[in-house]
């Protein structure tokens, strides 16, 4: 019995912040490989606050499907970072491997939360940051 599987509750205030992070945006594991069983999904709660994005990005190998629990949200991408998708509350994502990215609270007053989930592990690969005057419309708190 002592090699069975069982679930594993993270409680709120327990989860584990020692993961993949990425500038303005920062990452907590509810489940994961590091401190549950898991060994093929990572799931977690990323959020930026107001004003506040991430470095560019990409998730290596990894499947991501994000959902947005609260806020505004853009990710830009394309070249020169000139393509860009829209969010808010009640949206999903799937984010694809090895795709370039820059995940931005649009909201210069509000914080903006992402329920997370990513194939097989949370891989975080920052790339060069770029200058905010390249994201068009994006601005700090």
């Amino acid at each position: 019995m002592s090699n069975t599987v069982m679930p594993v509750i993270t409680r709120k205030g327990q989860e584990d912040k020692n993961t993949g992070q990425s500038g303005g945006c920062i990452r907590i594991s509810g489940v994961g490989p590091q401190h549950t069983p898991a060994t093929k999904i990572w799931f977690g709660k990323v959020s930026n606050d107001p004003g506040y994005r991430s470095y560019p990005h990409h998730h290596g190998e990894a499947e991501t499907g994000g959902y947005v629990l609260k806020g505004k949200a853009r990710i830009y991408f394309g070249e020169n970072w000139q393509e860009y998708l829209d969010m808010e509350e009640g949206d999903f994502i799937f984010v694809p491997p090895y795709w370039p990215h820059i995940e931005v609270n649009m909201s210069t007053t509000e914080e903006l939360v992402w329920m997370t989930t990513r194939t097989p592990d949370n891989i975080v690969i920052n790339l060069p940051d770029v200058d905010d005057s390249i994201l068009v419309g994006y601005r700090r708190a």
